[in-house]
């Protein structure tokens, strides 16, 4: 099962780390930069970019998560570069998160869900258009709108990030409020993927339908561990929005397994803090991360 395969290369690197390509042109070095006044010119240049990075991570990280707005932006180039990086992460042994946090009614779900975790239909005969190991879902409009990608992912051992309690300033707006049986938002939601997850737990007793949980708020995540055993945490917010190794041990059980936390601007910006290459000084960034995890989760055990 997929989560299974992703915890055992997090314990084998012991390393819970997931590099943010949230690639845009302005992250990058001067060089890349130059004359680029197209979005195929830009396309390029941040392939480039990602390639050598995850050249000068893979191994040291278990994964990637691919930012899809990021490529958006650029339109059918930037979206062609979004799939090659994908591709080229996957072929570099990475896991790949798709960042996409897709939300819709069953119908139209589903066409999301083939388009990043499943297969497109075309005539009699089928094709798996990005084949991410994992992709990020709003799920407020409620089951029927996840429905479709959790059958993908029994189908073809995919899993999906849920947002439960997210890393952004103003997430209590609406996923603090009380509900009138007395739980907030985000516990309830929490509560709806772990039933949503229930068939697809693996081996170390984690289930590949995950939730997204911020690195920033130390005090739900705590309440949402004890609460969801059997969920593996997605924790975004960690550097460049606030988050350290401290705030983000209560997402981590007694063995260090339960999550794995991204960093994207800490990295792939690195070398306009430290100096040096931006491969390079993203190396550095991740092997500095790393210390800092094991620094509060110690070691990583698989049992």
């Amino acid at each position: 099962m997929i989560i299974d395969k992703l915890i055992e290369k997090i314990a084998a690197m012991q390393n819970p780390t997931c590099v943010g390509l949230d690639t845009q042109l302005g992250y990058l070095p001067a060089e890349l930069r130059e004359g680029v006044t197209t979005c195929e010119q830009a396309a390029d240049a941040i392939l480039t970019f990602n390639k050598n990075i995850v050249d000068n991570v893979c191994d040291l990280v278990p994964a990637v998560k691919v930012q899809v707005a990021y490529y958006e932006q650029y339109g059918a180039a930037g979206m062609k570069c979004f799939l090659d990086t994908v591709a080229y992460a996957k072929q570099k042994g990475l896991f790949v998160i798709a960042d996409c946090k897709r939300n819709d009614i069953g119908s139209t779900a589903a066409r999301y869900s083939a388009a990043y975790l499943g297969e497109t239909a075309l005539g009699d005969r089928t094709v798996s258009v990005a084949g991410c190991d994992f992709l990020t879902v709003n799920a407020y409009l409620g089951t029927d709108g996840v429905a479709p990608f959790l059958e993908d992912c029994q189908k073809f051992d995919r899993g999906l990030f849920v947002l439960v309690k997210t890393s952004n300033p103003s997430s209590g707006e609406l996923q603090d409020l009380r509900l009138a049986d007395g739980r907030t938002v985000y516990e309830c939601m929490g509560d709806m993927v772990a039933g949503w997850g229930k068939d697809l737990i693996g081996t170390y007793g984690y289930s590949a339908v995950g939730a997204v949980v911020g690195a920033t708020h130390p005090a739900e995540a705590k309440i949402l561990r004890e609460r969801l055993g059997s969920t593996f945490f997605l924790i975004p917010g960690y550097g460049a929005q606030g988050g350290n190794a401290e705030m983000l041990k209560n997402c981590f059980d007694k063995n260090g397994l339960g999550g794995i936390v991204n960093n994207s601007r800490g990295i792939l910006c690195a070398y306009q803090k430290n100096g040096g290459t931006y491969y390079g000084a993203a190396r550095a960034a991740c092997v500095a991360m790393q210390k800092d995890l094991a620094s509060v989760l110690g070691e990583i055990c698989v049992k």
